[in-house]
């Protein structure tokens, strides 16, 4: 039973953090519109809760000595899924790929998500407490 509560949380969880990061990733192209050449990133955010929730990790370079680090381009990936780029609806002169509309929709969809996901968590924790208690 416990071993079901800790699965369930754990989901929710890792959805939440998700849901964050995608919002800081929004945040950060809003924040570079004006940016020549920018690129918008975003992420599959099934693919990474996916990868999150089933245990898989990113594979890690093999290293021959104990003093060696594994690389990773900071930002590159995420849960072992890539960031992806967001494709341009309509070009612009400098280069700059990111179309406000589309990241403002995005930022609400993903916000209004993240606070379904905590509300349900509350909702949770509030049966497991009413249970317990009787």
């Amino acid at each position: 039973m416990i071993d079901k509560l800790d699965a369930t949380f754990r989901f929710y969880q890792d959805a939440a953090n998700l849901r964050a990061h995608r919002q800081q990733l929004i945040a950060s192209n809003i924040a570079n519109a004006d940016t020549p050449h920018f690129k918008a990133r975003d992420i599959d955010f099934k693919a990474v809760l996916e990868g999150a929730s089933g245990g898989t990790r990113a594979a890690s370079l093999i290293t021959t000595a104990p003093n060696h680090m594994g690389y990773s381009p900071a930002g590159s990936t995420m849960g072992g899924e890539p960031l992806l780029y967001r494709t341009a609806v309509q070009g612009s002169v400098d280069g700059n790929t990111v179309d406000m509309d589309v990241e403002r929709n995005q930022f609400a969809d993903n916000a209004i998500h993240y606070e379904a996901n905590l509300t349900f968590i509350s909702d949770q924790i509030k049966t497991l407490r009413a249970a317990i208690q009787g």
